[in-house]
């Protein structure tokens, strides 16, 4: 894919829209998820393509899960065959962030799984949020850091926080896009998002194909980053 500089090394995408989409379409909710696992696995082979090293998808939000909706879990597993797919390639690799207690034991297991499979990969690394809520990761990361014997260790900073987030030792997130046309975060990564180009695109998720990244992109390179000042 041919795009111009400069590229985000840190790209997130929130992924809206799939039901929308599903209703507008007038298939069952799994269908619009099968596709648009389909569109995570082009978005990352795109990345590596133009050498984005690092990529966060929200796919689903703990809220998703505790709808009460029966098709969930349905969709849950569909999610997670796209990322088995994913991880077949042997070049990406696979993270699962966000609250794993919310998931069934033998889903959690195959993501574990995963996980474990392609941490020695290395052309891009992809974050997958599943029942992530961004308020409770830095409470979380809180919790941790005051766990430790902080009079052995140095002064709490950003950075200090920083190393207990999902994101340990990774670039703070550069771009987020966010499909379907909601204009909000919905509490998506708040801390890695601090200085983050938003872009927002009414395209449903199923439907955003390269072409779509490549305008997100483009946008992106135009964008005079001040970072505050």
């Amino acid at each position: 894919m041919n795009t111009v500089h400069p590229l985000p090394r840190h790209l997130a995408v929130i992924l809206d829209g799939n039901r929308r989409w599903a209703l507008a379409h007038q298939v069952p909710a799994v269908e619009a998820y099968r596709l648009g696992a389909r569109r995570v696995h082009e978005l990352v082979q795109c990345c590596e393509e133009v050498s984005i090293p690092y990529v966060t998808v929200w796919a689903l939000s703990g809220n998703n899960l505790q709808r009460g909706d029966t098709t969930a879990r349905s969709i849950l597993d569909v999610v997670i065959d796209g990322l088995t797919d994913m991880a077949a390639t042997g070049r990406w690799r696979i993270r699962a962030i966000g609250a794993p207690g919310l998931l069934g034991g033998s889903q959690a297991a195959v993501l574990s799984s995963i996980a474990k499979d392609t941490r020695e990969f290395g052309h891009v690394t992809v974050n997958v949020a599943l029942a992530y809520d961004g308020r409770a990761e830095i409470v979380a990361a809180v919790k941790a850091m005051l766990s430790v014997d902080r009079a052995a260790l140095e002064p709490i900073t950003e950075r200090t926080v920083a190393r207990y987030l999902s994101t340990a030792g990774q670039p703070d997130i550069d771009l987020t896009i966010r499909t379907s046309g909601e204009k909000r975060l919905s509490g998506f990564m708040p801390w890695q998002t601090t200085q983050s180009e938003l872009y927002f695109t009414d395209t449903h998720w199923p439907d955003f194909t390269p072409a779509h990244l490549r305008e997100a992109l483009d946008w992106f390179a135009g964008r005079e980053r001040r970072f505050g000042l």
